[in-house]
């Protein structure tokens, strides 16, 4: 089963189709299947059947538990909040007479499940065999529609094949299961929580209630379901019991007759007004009927579809992705001002239903984009949780101000772990971005005088709390004991994205003052009379912006992640294999803080969240380094890098992030989608394909573009709100299409030249097809570092007939296309890839023992090596190096290649020869550039690495070096320059005097 295709295999972009039914992965398309709308979610599981991983959610509807601790400290969090399942109404069971259908016992004979994105439902159709040979088919739909507050409408048909007799439908409320308990995976939850308490059940004819509370944190809610019914369906009686309350409708099937129910649950959890208790809107559901709800729910999603519409020329299972993951977004995201946008959506109960900073820094920006309505909402969760921010500030020692606590549901921090959780201060500056985005897009100065400058002002406040204008720094501005996003690096002073991001925070709030000054002075003056804001604190703002310490590292080049990131060891343990594991889950969290090993983007998120002024050099400097120390632990890496990488030219980096970021949910990438789909992940995508390939930025308040065409795809599309406009942009070959679909006119940036368009306007301009940012040559050098095989001498060939040799003697096809795979890679690399096409799999030992084999036909092929192998022009470019007071290093991956490099007479060249032996990954790892300059004296932005390897150009970039290309201009393309031999090294041209 292949989930996404319909129609004859071929797949429909608006549909994730699932053929057949795999129990094993039955939690997993619960969470892919779910339906939400902000307030309510609704698991996909069958309304006939049983699951012990189902699950109905409120997003306001959470129960506290107590956090243990043995040593305590002052403000520590005392309790959490954790998300519960509520009452579940979807259920509809079976009888067949007197024996009740079990899904389990029957023949599944054909089962298909449909999620429509266009309109907004979830439909099903399963046709089985009972235990007793019965065939029946059931179809359902099923629609939570985004109209109402807390409403699930369903129409249920059961159809009889073969069957006659009585059936009998059992329409029931029941009592949520608990919540899950995390086991080992803090990613799941730290707490269970306990079952709802039952406080009131009732069923009668009319309908079912019931009432339920939580134990400890002083949440109730009403759950009650209405019918109507197809005719020959009729009333039978109705029950309560522990935690249950059900209604029982009967008929009498004959073959080729079928019966119809349509169920209408409501959800009042006490946030909404009069018109939303489950009376009200049960009257108005049944006075509608199902079709009625499902067209104005179809409506809804038209109109959302129409101004945030999305495609893909030629890859209709990407389109799908991304229209599914942009779907789960809008239903969601919280809507109504009061409640949150958890990590995890409604859709499962993974981080125990927890809002963090992903909330503002991804999701927000979709729908500042393309629901800003939405946004609004999103941001106003936020002002009504100002006061818990307010209580966080004080429990962390700051006498004023506000401080969003890292993860929470009702506004209090909810985080045991303050390492990762209360130090990340940059969650303040997140709601700053967030709130400062959705103003440039859609300049609301009733949300700045009503709620957002309160926001931007008490948070601003914590910064001269945080940090201090450092003596010892110049007067610069610096932040002490914070964590930044990459939760492997804990309590460090300046993290270069919190510092950045504050920087950015203090100049909204501002410009925020500044223009309430000018256009809402009354409601200026009225909040900083409330709040004891005036002038002068404002003014310490902008001075704590301007003097912001944002350094970059002299010895490579970079923007260094915090004080002392630079100066750890990196994370000397092997690469993982198979799935995909955190860290976290393996190791104590001091060894991961020892170590320059990133869980997630963290420099690179600055350079992607507020980039601009940053020249293009430094952030391909900044993307190559920190690549190489990232393991994209985090769902939210990947689609940051993959915006970076569109953005300096690393075309087939951004699209291998994209890809990933697509299809973590559709995939289960990480492996707990089962717990809820990843909202952040969801909007990476989307943010892959508008910010990443369509190259949007938001600078100075104004819209710029620079799109770019992938590959793989023929042409895109995606529509943009912006101040009351709709932009419709599509890229092809031929260039890329804007046509302004709504709004008088609208100015923007495209590949740096001014655009303006007026309503119904379309400009056709040429693609921005910007060259990756390469290193100015001649530069600043000190140090030589070259590659050993193609750069200098060609035991290319040397390496294939040894290769060969080993290959025929096992019985392994090898040939020189498998050869060209081996270009820059290592030994024991080399030889797993030559197995990947062995009969049977070899032992380590065994392994090992092919290596040496292989080595020693190398040996033997080397004997008659000497000095006419060198390459012409070698000895020339090492001796004018040499004259030029330049140190010389050789990075081959080649373990013999001391020995080579005396056959060739050229030994006593080169001050360092690196220990291939020694190394532990292979390029493209950078550990044997940086061992190369560590050994030299030399930082690594003062060398230059020459290599014939595409593998090795990015393990130079990696380490911080400059890179020549030694061969193919297109197969070397990312190096800064590229020439067809050693012999034109020309130092002239790359080292200046």
């Amino acid at each position: 089963m292949r989930t996404g295709e319909a129609n004859g295999g071929r797949t429909d972009p608006w549909r994730l189709t699932q053929h057949g039914f795999d129990a094993t992965r039955a939690a997993r398309d619960e969470t892919l299947f779910a339906l939400a709308n902000g307030t309510l979610g609704v698991r996909g599981a069958l309304e006939e059947g049983d699951s012990t991983s189902d699950g109905t959610f409120l997003s306001s509807v959470f129960e506290q538990n107590p956090i243990h601790y043995h040593e305590r400290f002052p403000g520590f969090t005392r309790s959490t909040d954790t998300r519960v399942p509520v009452a579940e109404g979807k259920h509809i069971r079976l009888r067949l007479g007197d024996q009740p259908l079990r899904l389990a016992e029957a023949d599944w004979l054909d089962f298909e499940r449909t999620l429509d994105l266009a309109a907004g439902a979830l439909d099903r159709r399963l046709r089985l065999k009972t235990a007793e040979g019965h065939t029946l088919e059931i179809t359902a739909r099923r629609v939570v529609p985004l109209a109402e507050r807390a409403l699930l409408a369903i129409r249920f048909e059961v159809a009889s094949i073969d069957y006659e007799g009585p059936l009998t439908l059992v329409s029931s409320i029941e009592t949520g299961r608990q919540a899950i308990e995390q086991g080992d995976d803090p990613r799941i939850g730290v707490h269970g929580g306990k079952d709802l308490l039952v406080s009131d059940e009732h069923a009668d004819a009319d309908g079912a209630q019931l009432t339920q509370r939580t134990h400890h944190s002083g949440v109730a809610l009403v759950c009650a379901q209405r019918h109507r019914l197809s005719p020959g369906l009729i009333f039978e009686g109705a029950g309560t019991g522990t935690g249950r309350v059900e209604q029982r409708f009967v008929a009498t099937l004959t073959p080729g007759a079928s019966v119809v129910i349509e169920k209408f649950v409501a959800y009042d959890d006490g946030n909404g007004t009069a018109a939303d208790g489950v009376d009200a809107v049960l009257v108005r559901a049944l006075a509608a009927g199902f079709d009625a709800v499902a067209v104005a729910q179809a409506g809804a999603m038209q109109a959302f579809w129409q101004h945030a519409g999305l495609s893909v020329d030629g890859d209709p299972a990407a389109e799908l992705a991304l229209r599914f993951n942009l779907f789960h977004l809008l239903q969601s995201a919280g809507r109504d001002g009061i409640t949150g946008t958890a990590a995890k959506g409604i859709t499962g109960e993974g981080y125990e239903g927890h809002c963090f900073w992903d909330t503002e820094a991804f999701v927000l920006p979709v729908m500042a984009f393309t629901a800003p309505d939405v946004a609004r909402a999103m941001l106003m969760y936020r002002y009504r949780t100002l006061n818990g921010a307010r209580d966080t500030a004080r429990a962390m020692n700051h006498p004023r101000g506000a401080l969003y606590p890292w993860r929470t549901i009702a506004g209090r921090e909810c985080s045991a772990h303050y390492p990762s959780g209360s130090a990340a201060y940059h969650i303040n500056a997140a709601i700053a971005y967030g709130i400062g985005l959705y103003l440039d897009a859609s300049d609301d100065l009733d949300f700045l005088s009503e709620a957002g400058a309160e926001i931007l002002f008490e948070t601003a406040r914590i910064w001269p709390q945080a940090g201090h204008f450092n003596p010892r720094r110049g007067g610069a501005f610096c932040i002490h004991e914070v964590t930044g996003p990459d939760e492997y690096t804990t309590l460090v002073n300046n993290n270069w994205y919190t510092n950045r991001m504050a920087q950015r925070h203090l100049q909204r709030a501002v410009e925020a003052w500044s223009r309430l000054s000018a256009e809402r002075p009354q409601a200026l003056d009225a909040l900083a009379s409330r709040i004891g804001l005036d002038a002068d604190e404002v003014a310490l703002w902008q001075r704590a912006a301007d003097a912001m310490y944002l350094p970059v590292d002299d010895a490579l080049g970079i923007h260094p992640q915090d004080d002392d990131f630079l100066g750890k060891p990196r994370w000397p343990f092997p690469k993982r294999e198979g799935a995909h594991r955190p860290l976290l889950l393996d190791y104590h969290p001091l060894t991961l803080y020892r170590h320059q090993v990133c869980k997630q983007a963290d420099v690179v998120m600055a350079l992607v969240l507020a980039g601009d002024g940053i020249d293009a050099g430094s952030k391909r400097r900044d993307f190559d380094y920190y690549e190489a120390v990232t393991t994209h632990d985090s769902t939210l890496s990947a689609p940051v890098f993959g915006i970076l990488a569109s953005e300096v030219g690393q075309d087939e980096k951004a699209w291998r992030y994209f890809d990933a970021s697509l299809r973590v949910d559709l995939d289960d990438l990480h492996g707990n989608t089962d717990h809820g789909v990843h909202m952040a992940a969801m909007a990476g995508s989307w943010l892959g394909l508008v910010q990443g390939f369509g190259g949007l930025r938001v600078a100075a308040g104004r819209l710029q573009f620079a799109p770019t065409l992938p590959a793989a795809w023929k042409g895109y599309s995606f529509n943009l709100r912006w101040r009351g406009c709709a932009l419709r942009v599509d890229v092809d070959a031929r260039g890329v299409r804007y046509r302004l679909d709504e709004g008088d006119a609208l100015a923007f940036r495209h590949a740096g030249s001014e655009v303006v368009l007026a309503r119904g306007r379309e400009a056709l301009l040429p693609l921005a097809v910007p060259a990756p940012p390469k290193a100015v040559f001649p530069r600043p050098c000190d140090a030589l570092v070259f590659d050993l095989d193609g750069v200098l001498t060609d035991t290319a060939h040397t390496h294939y007939r040894a290769w060969k040799r080993l290959a025929d003697g096992i019985g392994v096809p090898f040939d020189l296309q498998v050869n060209e795979r081996l270009k820059g890679v290592d030994r024991m690399a080399s030889l797993e890839i030559i197995l990947e096409r062995a009969s049977r799999a070899y032992s380590s030992e065994e392994k090992r023992a092919l290596a040496d084999t292989k080595n020693g036909y190398y040996v033997q092929e080397i004997a008659n090596v000497g000095p006419q192998d060198l390459f012409d022009g070698v000895r020339e470019v090492l001796d004018a190096a040499r004259a030029a007071g330049l140190k010389l290093g050789l990075a081959s991956a080649s373990r013999n290649a001391p020995a080579l490099l005396d056959k060739l007479g050229i030994a006593d060249r080169f001050d360092y020869i690196a220990d291939a032996g020694r190394i532990v990954r292979a390029k493209p790892d950078p550990a044997i550039f940086l061992d190369v300059a560590a050994a030299l004296g030399v930082p690594a932005h003062r060398c230059i690495g020459v290599e014939d390897a595409a593998a090795g150009i990015e393990a130079i970039h990696a380490a911080g070096m400059a890179a020549v290309g030694i061969g193919d201009a297109r197969a070397l393309r990312h190096a800064d320059a590229v020439i067809p031999r050693i012999a034109d090294f020309d130092l002239r041209t790359f080292v200046s005097p």
